[in-house]
């Protein structure tokens, strides 16, 4: 039962749990700041310049008639409204405008914190600095410093550092608290004291709300009712792995059907340069005119058609940026549907070498003329399945939209371009379409079918490499995004950062055992291993067949996702506190697998840390306790468990015999 007192200026907000909130003159649950803040932005990657002029600590507490409590000290104040919620409370705040905002709230020693979005480099983010401003995840000045270093003496780097594609004002503590600001703003949450959690907001959430669980699961549960989680995959998309090609219609149907002709389970083949390519110095990119290249493609209906008499679907991309001086850049310019600068020019921003224009999402001529010529007549009336919906973080809050603050909407942006491709699709009535995105922010779980952890290296760095999808993962776990998968492979190589034949059969073991299989070719497809490779095709041939035979328990787990529960799950999720902690790159693949990924190179042997249960290993067939073991981990082979007692261990075991 939710209890409130408030005596002498003092105030507390606890539940049977413990204590939610405190105030007293002494220790302020919030500060009100005057504040000037300064963005700098290279390729999407933003550093912030904050001049702090004042601080005023809300140290005065009166309760008014109507319940409402006002915190306030030198003429400012701050009105706070509390209501009690299934499981918790809700705090409305009602600020000042032009004020920032600093929240105190009481910390547990001890208690680890998870969450915050996509956070790729640790799952506990205690001790952390936490920004929530959506930007660019990878720097150029990372890539050339793995380029000339030796990797031996490469450094990798801390989670400050990091930046994140799909930050979130969502925290869950391993004490069973969930906390959720509502905000769109810019902001810091500050974990590096030992009594007090602080987060800070460029202007006031509209509330916060802090929930109470008996476990993560009931959390999950809770933060699917405030934000409806509508992620989906169409059944063709658990029949085999989405092939990752390029190169033109020739060139797809050529890989695609030898590699059916091998054995290789396929549900799709994904061409990212259907609409041309851009060779640039960092490799080969994507020509950003959302049309079919008819040099590359031709009769790409036609092309489709083949692929579908095959079972095999077409999937595609788009992005909200037009590259420059192309055609469809031209035509929206002049129909007045790209943002602008304050003069009124187009507002341009860069990718790698070269510049694109942006639509204005906030244009309703521009949003109809996404959903129904760039998605309705450029892809889905050629046959198309499903595309990445690729950026969304680049929107300058310097810039001109046709309604609204680009300050507010910089984080909301890709939720809005997530938006719009859901409702296109809907609107179209293409009822087995998806997309998936990479950026997000709150709310992204109702619109996206999927997220995926964009864009690591092509390496086994612990920062921006293959281990790196799981702490995201897990972190977008504990958001609300229950549906997430990666780019087998990885995204970015430069000079000596490749994958070989080795790291992309391991990445492509960690994707057979998710909800969604699917390569990337790279940037630079020729310097990397590829699904075809004579040393990697027997690989392929096998995992995919593997995947599709999981088939049954996948679809139970999506179904689950689709409810809120997250489909991957750290190693102490049942055990419901960091100290059970293990092994940060182990994982729960829904209730009954438990994933052991292989993510060093030339290692064929693993330690693992099984948790409790009664474990069957899937290649083995041999009965595991619970504790440490040392685990073959061949190539093809990675080391995963399945409990004894699960309804699906008949299934897991055929698949494995006849997958091994």
């Amino acid at each position: 039962m939710l209890q409130s007192h408030i005596s002498g200026g003092r105030w507390r907000l606890s539940d049977e749990g413990g204590l939610l909130l405190a105030h007293r003159p002494d220790a302020p649950f919030v500060s009100a700041i005057r504040q000037e803040k300064s963005y700098t932005s290279d390729r999407g990657s933003v550093r912030t310049t904050v001049a702090e002029s004042r601080r005023i600590a809300l140290r005065t507490l009166r309760e008014e008639e109507d319940g409402t409590l006002r915190f306030s000290s030198e003429g400012h104040s701050l009105r706070v409204r509390v209501d009690a919620v299934e499981k918790g409370v809700t705090l409305h705040f009602e600020g000042e405008p032009g004020w920032s905002y600093e929240f105190s709230l009481p910390a547990e020693k001890g208690e680890a914190i998870f969450g915050g979005g996509e956070q790729y480099r640790q799952v506990n983010l205690r001790g952390e600095q936490v920004v929530n401003f959506v930007s660019e995840h990878i720097k150029a000045v990372t890539i050339l410093e793995k380029a000339l270093v030796p990797r031996p003496l490469y450094l990798e780097k801390p989670h400050g550092s990091i930046g994140s594609y799909a930050p979130m004002p969502v925290f869950v503590t391993d004490r069973g608290r969930m906390l959720l600001f509502d905000t769109a703003c810019d902001g810091l949450a500050d974990f590096t004291g030992d009594a007090r959690l602080l987060f800070a907001f460029d202007a006031c959430p509209s509330s916060l709300t802090i929930l109470r669980g008996k476990n993560y699961r009931e959390l999950s549960s809770l933060l699917a009712q405030r934000i409806p989680n509508r992620q989906y995959l169409p059944a063709w998309c658990h029949e085999g792995m989405i092939l990752g090609i390029q190169g033109g219609s020739e060139t797809i149907l050529k890989k695609c059907f030898a590699m059916l002709d091998a054995g290789a389970k396929v549900s799709a083949v994904w061409s990212q340069d259907w609409s041309g390519e851009l060779r640039t110095v960092m490799g080969k990119q994507v020509w950003w005119n959302w049309e079919v290249n008819s040099e590359l493609y031709p009769d790409l209906k036609g092309v489709i058609q083949k692929l579908n008499a095959r079972g095999v679907r077409f999937l595609a991309y788009i992005n909200p940026y037009l590259v420059k001086d192309g055609r469809l850049y031209n035509y929206c310019r002049d129909k007045g549907w790209l943002i602008t600068r304050t003069d009124g020019s187009v507002y341009h921003i860069k990718s790698t070498t070269f510049d694109a224009g942006m639509l204005d999402l906030t244009h309703p001529d521009a949003v109809r003329y996404i959903k129904e010529t760039l998605i309705g007549k450029n892809m889905l009336d050629l046959g198309v399945s499903g595309w990445m919906a690729d950026f969304g973080e680049y929107l300058p809050v310097d810039c001109v939209l046709h309604d609204g603050d680009p300050k507010l909407l910089h984080n909301a942006w890709p939720v809005l371009w997530a938006k719009i491709n859901r409702e296109a699709i809907e609107e179209y009535g293409a009822k087995d379409a998806f997309f998936f995105t990479r950026s997000g922010y709150l709310g992204i779980q109702s619109y996206a079918p999927i997220l995926w952890n964009g864009d690591q290296h092509t390496d086994t760095t612990k920062d921006y490499g293959l281990p790196c999808v799981m702490p995201a993962s897990f972190s977008l776990a504990f958001s609300g995004v229950t549906m997430v998968h990666c780019d087998i492979g990885g995204f970015f190589s430069f000079g000596k950062m490749r994958r070989d034949a080795e790291l992309f059969t391991r990445w492509m073991e960690m994707g057979a055992f998710s909800l969604l299989m699917r390569s990337h070719e790279s940037i630079r497809p020729w310097a990397n291993a590829q699904f075809d490779a004579r040393a990697v095709k027997p690989y392929t041939v096998k995992l995919t067949k593997l995947h599709a035979a999981l088939r049954p328990y996948i679809e139970h787990v999506a179904g689950e996702a689709a409810q809120g529960v997250p489909a991957l799950r750290p190693d102490f999720w049942e055990k419901g506190s960091f100290a059970f902690s293990k092994d940060p790159y182990s994982y729960f693949l829904g209730d009954d697998l438990f994933v052991c990924p292989v993510i060093r190179k030339g290692v064929r042997h693993r330690t693992v840390y099984l948790p409790e249960g009664d474990w069957v290993g899937l290649w083995t067939g041999r009965r595991y306790a619970p504790g440490t073991h040392r685990v073959n981990a061949p190539l093809g082979q990675p080391p995963v468990f399945y409990r004894r007692d699960s309804a699906y261990s008949e299934l897991f075991r055929r698949a494995a015999d006849e997958n091994k």
